[in-house]
């Protein structure tokens, strides 16, 4: 539940926000209580906890004394070909809680796994999704461009329908990251969790984009769901590098990367009623952890891929953790 003092601030902010720009005293009045009455009318309220906690820390593969979740980042994207079945066979077998697995489509509309918008970066083939047909894409070699291509050789890009069973069948819990295709998304997704009622109590939906959810809740207000956040990430690549050298956008997107932390943190979770909140694994500490739990949210970090940090998250702070690789240490990835 959102506490009251946060309640009080968040208004509080509007009220002086409009005054200081509009210097009415109506308009201001106005403006706080249209913004207060659409959060009531338009927000989605969270998911059950108990439901949460079954779908967040289901107790067979828990792992530390709070029953911590362990991710496999893409699959395993380390252990295997990203986005496969190989890699969700391999992080069942390395002992992965979960599987975090990309959502995209064909030119056709085929729901596919897929991180990319083009299949160079993973398969032996070359182009964009938008003008591919799963005719095509079923032909690739998704092991193509992997460490261990030999050993994954001839291994296909799957539908969304091919993975969620394979998980299903293994009880692994799915992380359905969703790039982008609110409508789209949203559509295949319900279908899947009419076809698989399972999913419900074994599954969260997942987005940078907070469009993507809202809709999400639209279409099915039992899925748990979850936003997805990197601080500064409009300004800045992950590994801190300003992504504009321009000295005016740089600031202007600083400027921006400010507003949309804000939002995430005041507005956008409650407005979508998200149940998680995934971050980027550099801004998580106990304080920030207490802060989300103080509003019955779930922290869940990545990518997590060295054993120290592991240890930190599952022994320390205990929240969930997304990570590459669930037997070595591995690059860092942002």
């Amino acid at each position: 539940m959102l506490q009251l003092g946060d309640e009080v601030v968040l208004y509080s902010i509007v009220f002086i926000v409009v005054l200081l720009g509009t210097r009415s005293s109506l308009w201001t009045v106005a403006v706080t209580a249209s913004f207060y009455l659409f959060m009531v009318v338009f927000r989605f309220p969270q998911v059950p906890a108990g439901r949460v906690r079954q779908v967040l820390h289901p107790s067979k593969r828990g792992v530390g004394l709070g029953k911590v979740s362990v991710v496999a980042h893409r699959g395993g994207g380390h252990d295997a070909p990203e986005n496969t079945l190989a890699a969700i066979r391999e992080a069942s077998k390395n002992g992965a809680t979960g599987v975090e697995l990309d959502l995209e489509f064909s030119a056709d509309g085929v729901p596919i796994l897929m991180h990319d918008e083009t299949v160079d970066r993973t398969t032996n083939g070359s182009g964009s999704l938008r003008h591919m047909k799963w005719s095509e894409l079923s032909k690739l070699d998704a092991a193509a461009k992997h460490r261990l291509r030999d050993k994954f050789a001839g291994e296909k890009v799957p539908t969304l329908e091919e993975a969620v069973e394979e998980c299903v069948r293994l009880q692994l819990t799915v992380y359905f990251d969703v790039k982008g295709h609110p409508d789209e998304a949203a559509a295949a997704l319900r279908e899947l969790y009419k076809k698989h009622p399972v999913l419900y109590n074994s599954s969260i939906v997942c987005s940078f984009e907070p469009k993507v959810i809202y809709r999400m809740r639209q279409s099915d207000p039992a899925v748990v769901t979850a936003l997805t956040h990197r601080p500064w990430s409009l300004s800045r690549l992950g590994d801190g590098t300003p992504r504009f050298p321009s000295l005016w956008k740089h600031p202007w997107m600083t400027l921006m990367d400010i507003a949309l932390d804000w939002a995430h943190h005041h507005i956008l979770w409650k407005l979508c009623g998200t149940s998680a909140f995934l971050i980027q694994k550099n801004f998580v500490s106990p304080d920030y952890v207490q802060y989300w739990t103080q509003r019955g949210v779930e922290v869940v970090a990545w990518t997590v891929n060295s054993n120290v940090e592991k240890e930190y998250y599952q022994e320390l702070l205990r929240v969930n953790y997304i990570t590459d690789s669930l037997v070595e240490d591995c690059e860092p990835h942002y």
